[in-house]
């Protein structure tokens, strides 16, 4: 049984703690924020006020890092220096030396490191990865990738506002779409970039060339209430592909389609997109690589690397 301690019992800790609780061969036995409010309702959980105080008095086989940007980096190398396993949200880090500190760290203590990029286990997107693979409907001709919000006003201290902290939209929200580009496509160059930024919001949109292709991107806080929305369009030689408006469906050049949509019993349509959480998938396939000792291969320094190159230039 993988022992595992979280630390940052903020936002995204709520899509964390509950899979971890749900796992089998996994148990989450100790948590620590500086807010104590924050553990309130985890009272059968060890929970600690002082990050260097869970390392000193828990035996942990994962560390799973759920705090503010600019901590990540610094809590991991900490972490793996006493031998534990290494699972973060994203983004590894504000610097771009950050890469090679926290894989240095992970390689020199035989440990574990991955940054929890949820959308490389996403169904729409992994869907999307394995279409452009396999060349299904033949060569990928264009695409577009939005992810467009509100600003976090509800952030803890403000800090995701504060660009020191944060690195707003570019590193908080635009990321995503970004670290799944470099995941499925390879290394893009910066085509086109503009960005609108003010005390409290920030919007960036971007064309990637890819040489055979292009993707338009865009991203935001706006000042305003906006809905959050994530979407993609996608256009093959003989299908367009496209998640948008809540919907996944392959519209194809005989005007005909396929409905991958979700409904809320599961359904999925003709071809089985699953209903699943993204944030278990990837919390599981790192606790499997630890359990077996398998490396993990979903995720490549030099595509780190390459995404921090590219935000740190916006």
């Amino acid at each position: 049984m993988l022992k595992v301690g979280l630390v940052g019992v903020g936002g995204i800790s709520g899509a964390h703690i509950p899979v971890w609780e749900e796992m089998e061969n996994a148990e989450l036995v100790a948590l620590c924020d500086i807010r104590p409010e924050r553990m309130e309702k985890y009272k059968e959980k060890r929970c600690y006020l002082s990050f260097d105080e869970m390392l000193e008095k828990e035996e942990l086989d994962i560390l799973d890092i759920c705090l503010p940007t600019y901590l990540h980096a610094d809590f991991a190398v900490k972490a793996m220096e006493k031998g534990i396993n290494v699972i973060t949200e994203k983004p590894i880090s504000l610097k771009n030396e950050d890469v090679e500190r926290v894989y240095s760290a992970a390689k020199k203590n035989n440990v574990k490191f991955m940054v929890a990029h949820v959308l490389r286990f996403w169904p729409e997107y992994e869907l999307l990865k394995e279409i452009y693979d396999t060349k299904k409907y033949g060569r990928l001709l264009s695409g577009t990738m939005i992810r467009l919000g509100g600003y976090p006003k509800w952030s803890w201290d403000g800090w995701m506002m504060d660009e020191k902290r944060s690195g707003m939209v570019p590193f908080d929200l635009h990321i995503h779409d970004l670290d799944f580009m470099v995941y499925a496509f390879g290394l893009p160059k910066v085509k086109y970039q503009y960005r609108s930024k003010l005390a409290n919001q920030d919007y960036i949109s971007l064309v990637y060339d890819f040489g055979d292709f292009s993707i338009n991107s865009e991203a935001s806080w706006y000042a305003a209430s906006y809905p959050f929305t994530a979407e993609f369009r996608f256009q093959f030689e003989d299908a367009v592909v496209a998640s948008e408006n809540g919907k996944m469906i392959i519209h194809l050049r005989n005007d005909e389609k396929i409905d991958l949509s979700v409904e809320a019993d599961g359904d999925t349509g003709n071809i089985n997109l699953p209903k699943s959480n993204a944030y278990a998938n990837e919390i599981q396939y790192f606790a499997d690589c630890v359990e077996n000792n398998k490396p993990v291969e979903k995720f490549k320094q030099e595509e780190l690397e390459c995404v921090l190159e590219i935000l740190n230039n916006l």
